[in-house]
């Protein structure tokens, strides 16, 4: 599933470059046991590639965008699997916060004075199928309701159909006729009624909780060890890409 969307090696056009040293498969298997395992770089096991060319790659497809589009690419071919049109019309938004390792730098890193956490905070929209649409990653201290400007930012650029997005009561206030006003969204809160006790399921709101707790399921993702907030956001697309080229793979007839 995912050989055909990996960039392809310019050196076989004769275009320059040296040829690639270790197989792809071998590359994203590594990969996929770092997001899986939380390893460390330096702790990659001897099996694999050297840890320098496994970074190498990751920070080089992550910067260049590559595997933003192998992910686009994978969430596409789910929804139309599932008989949804590519381009979704609506999206529901949340956070969590993170408790930052030491390798997290003072200046990206925060307090939550709600949760009690000193890290960073992920801020996700996703499609109403719980796949993700956008992550964007500030400092805990951050409220949702700022960290959701950037977002719901760039899913207006890249998501141009969205005209609906949920959120919880964090987001009330002037984010909605800020989103009205400047994005043309509709922000619809879905608020917790003071009748209810205990544990309940919110309509639409559990949809961006269930894909919380996909994201969680790798080890990387469920604290935050990276010095660069942009590289969180990379595994936590990582996380997905492993989630939905699994979820391809199964309906795929055996050769």
């Amino acid at each position: 599933m995912l050989a055909p969307l990996l960039p392809w090696p310019v050196w076989l056009d004769g275009a320059g470059g040296r040829p690639e040293e270790y197989c792809r498969r071998t590359v994203i298997d590594a990969l996929f046991y770092l997001a899986d395992n939380g390893a460390k770089w330096r702790n990659l096991p001897a099996d694999f590639p050297p840890w320098r060319t496994i970074y190498g790659l990751f920070s080089r497809w992550w910067s260049g965008g590559e595997i933003t589009a192998v992910h686009n690419d994978l969430r596409d071919a789910l929804r139309l699997a599932a008989g949804r049109d590519f381009d979704p019309t609506a999206a529901i938004i949340d956070s969590q916060t993170l408790r930052a390792a030491e390798t997290v730098g003072r200046p990206s890193r925060g307090w939550d004075a709600g949760k009690k956490i000193n890290g960073r905070k992920r801020h996700i929209v996703v499609d109403t199928l719980g796949l993700l649409l956008i992550v964007h990653v500030t400092a805990a201290s951050v409220q949702d309701r700022d960290g959701a400007r950037t977002a719901l930012t760039r899913l207006r650029e890249l998501f141009t159909a969205i005209v609906l997005v949920w959120a919880d009561g964090a987001y009330s206030g002037h984010l909605v006729g800020w989103a009205r006003e400047k994005l043309a969204l509709t922000l619809e809160i879905v608020r917790r009624s003071e009748a209810m006790t205990g544990f309940v399921v919110l309509p639409r709101r559990w949809l961006v909780e269930r894909s919380l707790a996909w994201i969680c399921l790798r080890r990387r993702c469920i604290r935050d060890y990276e010095r660069l907030p942009e590289h969180h956001e990379a595994w936590v697309t990582w996380s997905m890409v492993m989630l939905m080229s699994r979820r391809l793979a199964r309906t795929q007839p055996l050769k």
